[in-house]
C-alpha cells in the first residue's frame, strides 16, 4: 500500500498573495483596535497627552519667547506640537510590539494561517488610526486657546495629510524597533530617547540664534520640516525666511522624501525581521 502523501499547498498568484495580506492586515487593525477598547486607560492616556501639551507648552513657553516677526506664540507652537506627538508615537508602538513579541503573541500569529508580512501592517494601520484621534483632540484643544488654521481648508488639510504620512512612516520604524527589542522593560527605558529628536527642531524655538552646528542639525532634523510645513500651511507665524536649510526652505518636499525613504527602509526591515524571528 503506498504511502499517503501531504497535498502541496495552494500556489497563489501575486494578486491573490497582496489580496491574502490585505485582508490579514486589517484584521489585526481590528484585532489592535478591540485591544485598546478593553485596555481604556493606555488610551485616555494618550489622548489626554496632547491636550497637555498644548496647555503646558502654550502657557508657560509663551510667556518668554518671542515669535520671530511677531505674532502669537501659541499660533506659533501647534504646529510643532503636532510634529512632537507624531514623532514621539514612535516608542508607543515600539513597547507595544515588543510587549507582544515578549508575551508569545508574535509566536501565536506565526502559528496561524496568515500572510507573514500582515501583522506589522496590522500594527502599524491600527497605530495610525489611533493616532489620528489624538490629533483631533490636540486640533480642538489648539483652537480652544487661540490657534487658528488661516490659509482655509484645503491648505489645512493639506497638512494634517503630511502629519498621516510622516506619523505612517514613524510607525514602521516602531514596528522595526519593537521587533528587534523583544522587551518590554527595554522598550520602556529607550522611551526617553526621542525627546531630543523632537527637542533638537524648530518646534518650541527659533533656530536663528542658535550655534552655527547646533542649527544644521535642528534645521535638517525631519521634525523641523514637517513643523515649517504646517506653518506655512496653516498660515501660522515663525516661517523662516532668506538663507536656511534646504529642508527648511522646502519643508513639504523634504517630509515627503523623509517619509519615502523612512518607508523604503523600514517596511521591508520590519518584514523581514518577523519572519526571521519565527525560524
Amino acid at each position: 500500500m503506498a504511502a499517503p502523501t501531504l497535498a502541496a499547498p495552494p500556489v497563489r498568484s501575486r494578486t491573490e498573495r497582496i489580496r491574502w495580506t490585505v485582508a490579514d492586515g486589517l484584521t489585526l487593525v481590528g484585532r489592535e483596535l478591540s485591544r485598546t477598547r478593553q485596555e481604556p486607560g493606555g488610551l485616555v492616556a494618550a489622548l489626554i497627552f496632547p491636550a497637555v501639551m498644548v496647555l503646558l507648552f502654550g502657557y508657560v513657553f509663551g510667556s518668554a519667547i518671542k515669535v520671530p516677526g511677531g505674532g502669537n506664540y501659541r499660533e506659533y507652537l501647534m504646529p510643532g506640537l503636532f510634529a512632537m506627538v507624531t514623532f514621539s508615537s514612535v516608542m508607543a508602538l515600539t513597547m507595544q510590539v515588543a510587549t507582544d513579541a515578549s508575551r508569545g503573541v508574535m509566536d501565536r500569529f506565526r502559528s496561524m494561517p496568515m500572510a507573514r508580512s500582515a501583522v506589522p501592517f496590522g500594527q502599524t494601520g491600527a497605530d495610525v488610526l489611533t493616532g489620528l484621534l489624538s490629533l483631533a483632540i490636540m486640533a480642538g484643544t489648539g483652537l480652544l486657546v487661540g490657534w487658528r488654521a488661516r490659509e482655509g481648508l484645503l491648505p489645512a488639510a493639506e497638512a494634517f495629510a503630511l502629519i498621516f504620512v510622516m506619523r505612517y512612516a514613524m510607525s514602521w520604524v516602531g514596528c522595526y524597533l519593537g521587533l528587534v527589542v523583544r522587551n518590554e522593560q527595554v522598550a520602556d527605558h529607550l522611551m526617553p530617547l526621542m525627546m531630543p529628536v523632537t527637542m533638537l527642531s524648530n518646534a518650541f524655538v527659533p533656530t536663528a540664534g542658535m550655534p552655527g552646528w547646533l542649527r544644521f542639525v535642528c534645521d535638517w532634523n525631519p521634525a523641523s520640516a514637517l513643523t515649517t510645513a504646517c506653518r506655512d500651511l496653516f498660515g501660522n507665524p515663525g516661517v523662516p525666511a532668506g538663507d536656511v536649510a534646504w529642508p527648511v526652505a522646502h519643508p513639504v518636499a523634504a517630509v515627503l522624501l523623509w517619509s519615502a525613504v523612512l518607508l523604503a527602509v523600514f517596511v521591508p526591515l520590519s518584514v523581514r525581521t518577523y519572519r526571521r524571528k519565527g525560524r
